[in-house]
């Protein structure tokens, strides 16, 4: 009976103990995949902004300060929220941040991964273009991810949300005239090509980003756009770029 007492007992010490190994080592691995994802996504980039020659300066003067539209979702960042059964993002991924909002009385918690250098991106776009949040998102959501993604720097101050979208035909259609009434100097960077359907000679596509650690389309968009802002009207250049927008 005493052996058998014993035996049981040294059983539960070894079960406690791989269960307590075994939290330890998937809080270590968490931690690993967070600091590896860091040094991944927000490893040193540059691109330089080198000081504007006096002719580059002239031609700037003389043109207008260019709006830049951001899309939100799937563009600077994907989330995904409780209750979702077959997450995009793979398990275990940490997310950037964590929005708590209730919606129709129920509270929700979203988890939003940032996409790779979208830090980056909007400090240097900000230099060079007034930045507008255009989301087909409700307000109380793309708010709380607009806020997160300012922080504090008060680059995104200006904000449109699904109530300013158009519903047609179960879409919602982003009107740029609602942001500005000269179309020629309005870029829009939005994943969904039906969201400016109405404006397609003032978009630039960019694929849609849900988890891929290694994505480069922001870096990459940041020649074009720098470019863009000496032109007299985007539309000039942007219209010759159609054949990359998807079909809707």
């Amino acid at each position: 009976m005493v052996d058998m007492l014993k035996t049981r007992q040294c059983m539960l010490c070894v079960r406690t103990f791989f269960g307590v190994t075994s939290k330890i080592w998937s809080f270590f691995l968490y931690i690993l995949r967070k600091h590896l994802r860091t040094i991944i996504q927000y490893q040193t980039v540059r691109y330089d902004t080198l000081p504007l020659s006096p002719l580059s300066r002239n031609r700037l003067n003389a043109v207008r300060r260019k709006i830049l539209v951001l899309d939100l979702d799937e563009t600077l960042i994907h989330s995904h929220h409780d209750g979702v059964l077959r997450p995009t993002v793979r398990p275990g991924t940490p997310p950037d941040f964590i929005l708590k909002v209730v919606i129709d009385r129920h509270p929700v918690r979203f988890f939003v991964h940032k996409r790779p250098h979208v830090d980056f991106f909007l400090e240097v776009v900000s230099q060079w273009y007034e930045l507008v949040v255009f989301t087909a998102s409700m307000e109380i959501y793309g708010c709380a991810v607009a806020d997160k993604l300012d922080n504090n720097k008060g680059i995104l101050n200006r904000r449109y949300y699904r109530q300013h979208c158009t519903l047609d035909l179960g879409s919602y259609i982003k009107d740029l005239s609602v942001v500005h009434a000269d179309l020629s100097s309005i870029v829009i960077l939005d994943n969904s090509p039906g969201a400016y359907r109405s404006h397609p000679d003032n978009a630039i596509p960019i694929k849609s980003w849900f988890s891929d650690p290694s994505d480069t389309a922001l870096l990459n968009l940041l020649p074009m756009l720098d470019a863009l802002r000496f032109t007299s009207d985007v539309r000039s250049v942007l219209s010759r770029n159609l054949h990359q927008h998807r079909l809707w």
